[in-house]
């Protein structure tokens, strides 16, 4: 009988316990300071569509750029320093990218979002309404260029 109490006595203190801390943790937003002169505007959104991830190096720069491609429009052959990371905000594109030696072809429309990986080289040909886009470039050299033109490196004929 006492064995029963004991356990009963145990779950209710672990139950107050565990009401006790949900509650905290609920609490603690609401001590958040308030912003003051603070705004914020989300320039692009997108889902992630491509596997991997990038190195960020501390002590480089990190570039946000618009980009906008003309209807049928294209990047040029180019890489990265550091990568890329890309929404497309408006339209699409085909994005060619020269793996070894081969051509992988990814169609991407609004609201998608892709990574270009250090050195990998890529060209984007915008389709028939032009796309607009929104980049984040990590890891560029301080003060250098986001994009390193490249010659076409004929794995991907009729582009």
């Amino acid at each position: 009988m006492k064995r029963l109490w004991r356990r009963g006595t145990r779950l209710a203190v672990m139950t107050l316990g565990f009401a006790g801390l949900i509650v905290a943790v609920n609490a603690v937003p609401g001590a958040a300071t308030p912003t003051v002169g603070f705004t914020s505007t989300v320039v692009a959104r997108g889902t992630d569509m491509s596997p991997g991830t990038l190195p960020i190096t501390q002590g480089l720069d990190i570039v946000v750029s618009a980009i906008t491609l003309a209807p049928s429009g294209t990047s040029g052959w180019h890489s990265h320093p550091g990568g890329a990371i890309a929404i497309v905000q408006t339209g699409e594109l085909t994005l060619y990218q020269s793996v070894g030696n081969h051509c992988v072809i990814t169609l991407y429309t609004h609201g998608q979002a892709f990574i270009e990986r250090p050195g990998e080289v890529v060209i984007a040909v915008a389709g028939s309404a032009g796309a607009t886009l929104g980049v984040t470039f990590p890891g560029v050299p301080i003060g250098g260029s986001t994009r390193i033109d490249q010659p076409d490196p004929g794995t991907c004929p009729g582009v």
